[in-house]
């Protein structure tokens, strides 16, 4: 298996990534905005504190946000209060197999914990796991393309999808399997499905199905490291078809989507309540209390209702709008390489490219120890920088520094030449002028060009430590936008981030505008927020 490069998750897992780093990112702070899947943390986070009776510490996915009033009633039920750090499903294995978990938690619940028991540095560090409710992986599809598709939703399998996206009649959205629950889930369904596995999943299968799942991620027009940002991109996206996700979120999308459950098989959440090993017996005993209250009817009956995942506890019917005809479960990789080796294929080779504009502020207030942040937080995300990846640096100050305007693009036959010529341009980088943002990112438009036709996820990364001072006003480039841009040039987001003195509301205005996200690196380091913009890339 070759090295894995692509992200600093992969890295991990491998076990080539420090625990310092991922400490770093898991102390990375977004603006809130969704209900990602991602690596940061959120709800009532307990980093750091000991356990105290009646709070049970929570490492969990982040969907499960959706849970917290049943979570109240379950509180005055039993006692327990839950409180939740969020992650991804790898963040949180390499959290537990590092040990980290261990001192800052008493439980993980995460969609499941297939992954987790492939490594037994984290399958011996949980011990009474319970599942809660499940959710299978599914597409939700606009139902004009059903019908233009001359679909029966009930009947529809695994090789009429790979049909329709290789014959270009179906695109969709997907969250990135490497910083998703979601995402994973859906890369494992995809993987089994086309295969053709009838158990455990091997590295020949997916050698095999290699040529179909290139064919199938062709199709991926629309990527996210969040689930609620995916939801949001896709209702202004009207070209992209469909999305693939739990059933459970896709109910929740606004606007009508018609949910196909493939006929030979799907993988599912099984959301299990699971104690850390480590953690002391009153955490435990509160784990269990609240894991059969959860499982009882009235509580089955008021989480099928609130979340639309399905009961697990028999003769508790599921909430009216999920089918209730039966799936195969398909297999999930039989070992941790096979796991790993999916992945990295995912993002190296199997999924478009990526190609973005970084707009960096080198004006004079960047001068110092900001300066110094900037070019490290660049080093390190040479490290994500996946195979055949376009990456141009953009510093500006009065206006775009034209000189120091290169663009890279990573050659899988030898990656490192392009990776050493983006360190040495970010160690070159230098402090002067005034503050030229809107001005800037007209030009980083003009960069990208004709978008028409593009085969790669295009996207704008903005970082600013100020406010504008130069060039165009706000409003010159609300015009640009919306005047000068082609349709395919206004879907390309900008991902700005908020550094030192920056104008929140202003870049804010400048994610909405372009369907971007704002990232916030004033609560957490600028490297975990570039990391964290990775799912979107």
């Amino acid at each position: 298996m070759r090295p894995a490069r692509g992200t600093r998750s992969v890295r991990a897992l491998l076990g080539t990534t420090a625990v310092a780093v991922l400490i770093a990112l898991t102390g990375t702070a977004c603006d809130g905005s969704g209900d990602g899947d991602g690596d940061g943390s959120g709800g009532e986070s307990t980093r750091g504190q000991e356990y105290r009776p009646g709070i049970l510490r929570v490492l969990a996915s982040s969907e499960l946000a959706d849970m917290a009033p049943v979570l109240e009633e379950a509180r005055k039920a039993t006692g327990v209060t839950v409180s939740p750090t969020y992650a991804g499903t790898l963040d949180a294995v390499e959290r537990i197999a590092s040990g980290e978990a261990d001192r800052q938690f008493d439980a993980v619940w995460l969609s499941s914990n297939d992954y987790l028991r492939l490594r037994p540095d984290t399958a011996r560090k949980i011990t009474g796991e319970t599942p809660i409710m499940t959710s299978p992986v599914a597409f939700g599809v606009r139902p004009a393309v059903v019908g233009a598709l001359g679909w029966d939703p009930k009947k529809v399998t695994w090789a009429q999808i790979h049909r329709a996206v290789a014959s270009k009649r179906l695109t969709y959205g997907m969250t990135d399997p490497l910083r998703s629950n979601s995402g994973f889930s859906a890369l494992v369904s995809v993987a089994s499905g086309l295969s053709g596995a009838q158990s455990a999943l091997t590295d020949r299968d997916v050698r095999a199905a290699t040529p179909k799942l290139k064919e199938f991620f062709a199709g991926q027009t629309l990527t996210s490291g969040s689930s609620g940002w995916l939801a949001t991109a896709f209702s202004r996206r009207s070209e992209v078809d469909a999305l693939v996700n739990y059933e459970s979120v896709l109910l929740s999308v606004p606007g009508e989507l018609t949910m196909i459950r493939p006929a030979d098989g799907v993988v599912t959440a099984d959301y299990p309540l699971t104690s850390l090993t480590a953690a002391r017996p009153e955490a435990k005993d509160a784990a269990r209390r609240l894991a059969a209250h959860l499982r009882t009817p009235d509580a089955q009956r008021r989480i099928t209702d609130t979340t639309l995942r399905r009961p697990v506890v028999p003769g508790v019917a599921p909430a009216a709008r999920l089918a209730t005809d039966q799936r195969r479960e398909l297999p999930f990789p039989g070992s941790r390489s096979v796991a790993d080796e999916l992945l990295d294929a995912y993002d190296n080779s199997l999924r478009r490219p990526s190609r973005t504009v970084y707009v960096l502020d080198t004006s004079g207030s960047m001068g110092g120890e900001r300066l110094d942040r900037l070019k490290s937080a660049l080093v390190q995300l040479t490290g994500d920088f996946r195979d055949r990846e376009e990456v141009t640096l953009m510093p500006f100050g009065s206006s775009v520094k034209s000189g120091e305007v290169r663009t890279h693009t990573v050659d899988p036959a030898s990656p490192k030449a392009a990776l050493d010529a983006i360190r040495t341009d970010a160690g070159r980088l230098s402090a002067s002028g005034g503050t030229a943002i809107y001005s800037s990112l007209e030009e980083a438009y003009a960069r990208l060009g004709d978008v028409t036709s593009d085969t790669a996820f295009t996207s704008i990364v903005l970082m600013t430590d100020g406010a504008n001072t130069d060039g165009d006003p706000a409003s010159a480039f609300d015009a640009f936008h919306a005047r000068s841009l082609t349709p395919a040039q206004r879907r390309v987001p900008v991902f700005p981030i908020l550094f030192g003195d920056s104008d929140r509301a202003a870049l804010d205005h400048i994610a909405q505008l372009t369907g971007g996200r704002l990232f916030d690196a004033t609560r957490g380091s600028l490297d975990g927020a570039f990391e964290e913009i990775r799912g979107y890339q």
